[in-house]
């Protein structure tokens, strides 16, 4: 799933707007309006503190100066949160009474809205949450035989704007919270059939736009009192933005997968905007000094377009690139929609771009289509009211490289 992008602006409309009828057929869930706010009347400000999202030292301050409790109420608080998923005060029972009735009275524990749930054929389940403004975002839920992976989005859009990606056709309109974070991984625990193992950060938005929110909610996910989840079990997609990337490399050990989809300049330019500010070269000198622990590697996520990257030629240009950076590839044949004009490749295609990777040594997978026929697979995220196909700019020929 790379997913990364959403939204219309935030207007203030009497009426929702209406979806274009065009794309009445685009599988299910496809007609929901994720950028726009509902047209509910507001609710009244709710000045209770919202526990959703703190971490267990905030919830242990919060404890003592708000509640006026010794720490360890802070740490009961977050086991009920993350661990048990509690939302009521009154199911917390190792807390008397009168405790609970004062968290009733200063503290809430929010829950994201289901808009919408989609189960795919294979298993996996396509959760469209509707957030406390009427904004929507999503995530997918992916059951495999020995782990349970969650795919989370981190903003409500995304400004990045890669071409081939449905989500961003609708922009950007704002961060998600550390609360609509994590809630995401709580609720969804609540739909599956054993324990979530690993989280991918691969959902709509940019996560290293929303840098803070996303180390400090992967850092609470990371507490064995709650979500109890390996930093070795949780990814990190970005697009490659240079000085957040090394900003996470000092302050989180979480596992890094990044967006290339070009093995020249030009080319990535071509389909990423983002080229044009920080240059594939410069992107993989700082993926050369990027601080692994021992044992990582960094995935380099490659979707493959059909007639754009997926000829050998480009693959031996990719692992010429890709020599003196400790990674993986993990390709990704393109999930057909609606909303671009990209095609997936053929197999036989797919089959020698990978085999031209691993001759050079290169450990390289391609990646499974997962929830394909709910609009749930890499890049489909996002298939709401859409502008039409954008036609490409015609690419800039580049000399033949083996």
């Amino acid at each position: 799933m790379s997913t990364a992008d959403d939204l219309l602006e935030e207007d203030e409309l009497d009426e929702t707007p209406e979806a274009d009828p065009a794309l009445h057929d685009y599988v299910a869930g496809a007609l929901v309006q994720l950028g726009s706010p509902t047209s509910r009347p507001a609710a009244a400000p709710d000045p209770r503190v919202e526990l959703m999202g703190m971490s267990q030292a905030e919830l242990e301050e919060f404890a003592v100066h708000t509640l006026g409790e010794k720490s360890f109420r802070g740490k009961q608080l977050f086991k009920w949160i993350y661990q048990k998923r509690a939302d009521d005060f009154d199911a917390m029972t190792d807390m008397s009474k009168a405790v609970r009735a004062k968290l009733h009275g200063i503290a809430k524990i929010s829950r994201l809205a289901v808009a919408e749930a989609h189960h795919s054929n294979d298993g996996t389940i396509k959760f469209l949450w509707e957030l406390h403004d009427g904004l929507k975002v999503e995530s997918v839920l992916i059951p495999e035989v020995k782990r349970m992976t969650l795919c989370i989005s981190s903003q409500v859009g995304c400004a990045m704007g890669c071409d081939f990606c449905v989500t961003a056709k609708g922009g950007f309109t704002r961060n998600l919270t550390k609360g609509e974070i994590l809630g995401q991984v709580v609720q969804a625990q609540g739909y599956a059939d054993r324990r979530i193992t690993n989280i991918v950060l691969m959902g709509m938005g940019e996560p290293l736009l929303n840098l803070d929110n996303v180390i400090e909610t992967m850092d609470t996910a990371q507490n064995q009192s709650g979500l109890g989840l390996s930093h070795r079990k949780i990814t990190l997609s970005t697009i490659g933005l240079i000085p957040q990337l090394e900003e996470l490399g000092r302050r989180s050990r979480i596992n890094l997968a990044v967006s290339l989809h070009g093995s020249t300049s030009a080319a990535r330019s071509a389909i990423m905007p983002i080229n044009d500010k920080y240059d594939i070269g410069e992107l993989i000198a700082a993926l050369k000094a990027y601080p692994l622990p021992n044992r990582k590697m960094i995935t380099i996520e490659y979707i493959l377009l059909r007639g754009i990257n997926d000829d050998v030629r480009d693959a031996h240009r990719l692992a010429r690139l890709l020599r003196g950076v400790r990674a993986k590839v993990n390709l990704i044949p393109y999930n057909n929609n609606p909303f671009t004009e990209y095609q997936r490749p053929a197999d036989r295609d797919i089959l020698a771009y990978q085999e031209v990777l691993m001759s050079y040594g290169v450990h390289t997978v391609t990646r499974l289509n997962r929830g394909n026929d709910i609009a749930a697979a890499c890049g489909q995220l996002g298939g709401y009211k859409q502008q039409r196909p954008r036609t490409r700019a015609a690419e800039p020929e580049t000399q033949d490289e083996g």
